[in-house]
């Protein structure tokens, strides 16, 4: 499972013309699911995203997580969408091929339960919607911008 993670000052996914899903404070992720995975893969990203360092301390270091933003226990938000052309392939010309992503079906089963957790685990869970056209709007922090890959 692929994921491009990005601390943001707030982030918002629009649908339609339609915000569907909006965070203030935390991170947004772009996720891709690929052929192998399986919701094991999810809940190691999940657990990742949540006790990953990349917030500031008093002293400026990254050096708290999504679940502690200002070291008194201030959760910030957690946006997922998914995004198959993580997976891209820009080897064989200049067309991408995206055979790298999981297939749709199987990409979004991935996507649903990874959400699933997420909103178990974390109480400021936004989402985008799959397979649909969607603008992303972010005020990126920092710039802090993280790629991630979970492997088996």
């Amino acid at each position: 499972m692929m994921a491009l993670i990005q601390r943001v000052r707030r982030a918002h996914v629009d649908v339609a013309g339609q915000t569907i899903g909006a965070i203030g404070p935390g991170v947004l992720v772009l996720v891709c699911a690929e052929p192998d995975d399986t919701p094991a893969h999810g809940q190691r990203l999940l657990d990742k995203l949540l006790k990953l360092r990349i917030f500031s301390d008093e002293a400026g270091k990254m050096n708290r997580p999504l679940t502690d933003l200002d070291g008194q226990g201030t959760m910030g938000g957690l946006l997922l969408v998914s995004q198959f052309t993580l997976a891209a392939n820009t080897a064989g010309g200049n067309r991408p091929s995206f055979t790298a992503a999981a297939p749709p079906a199987l990409g979004r089963a991935l996507y649903d339960d990874l959400v699933q957790r997420a909103r178990a685990a974390h109480p400021d869970v936004a989402t985008g919607e799959f397979g649909a056209d969607m603008q992303v709007h972010l005020v990126n922090d920092g710039p802090v911008t993280i790629p991630m890959r979970i492997t088996a």
